[in-house]
């Protein structure tokens, strides 16, 4: 799907036009005013913006070098939900869910549908990056300073810490201590 955006390339140039953007290859698509298409990858990007029609709202993307290996880093798009002293980045993909209750199991085949799946990372100031694995214990780990605090409000504001919303609001109350 396009949205209307603009990105800057590694040679800080700004191209403005139709965006679309794809994380499974890190390459994005800008249709400029002639409707030609360029198409740019994660190496030659710094930065881009959307307004996506559907959520209503601005979304930010990054290309920041990510280590795939013990000793290689890659530039990846990462999408920035919120920013701060700890930032909160994500990642999508799409993934083939199938309902084993669906009336189609029972008859054949299960039915099965398209989701969208969500990893989400937390870095530092000083860049240090780190993937957090969906699970309350490991949240904490890796948000390690008031602890205490953070739990009680997770807590008190019946938060989940597996849905995107309630992330960002964690991560919010985190950098507010």
């Amino acid at each position: 799907m396009f949205h209307k955006g603009w990105l800057v390339t590694e040679d800080q140039d700004t191209v403005k036009g139709d965006v679309k953007y794809d994380m499974e290859t890190n390459a994005v698509q800008v249709v400029v005013e002639n409707e030609k298409v360029k198409t740019f990858s994660s190496k030659k990007i710094l930065y881009f913006e959307i307004y996506d029609n559907v959520l209503k709202t601005y979304r930010q993307f990054y290309s920041i070098p990510y280590q795939v290996e013990s000793n290689y880093k890659i530039p990846i798009i990462f999408e920035v939900l919120y920013e701060g002293q700890t930032s909160l980045l994500v990642r999508e993909k799409i993934v083939m869910t199938t309902d084993p209750y669906s009336q189609a199991y029972f008859n054949g085949p299960a039915g099965s549908s398209e989701k969208l799946s969500f990893t989400y990372y937390f870095v530092d100031t000083k860049g240090n990056m780190k993937m957090y694995k969906g699970k309350k214990n490991h949240l904490f780990e890796i948000l390690d300073k008031n602890t205490d605090q953070v739990r009680e409000y997770v807590k008190v504001n019946k938060l989940k810490t597996d849905e995107m919303r309630d992330i960002v609001r964690i991560t919010a109350f985190y950098n507010s201590l």
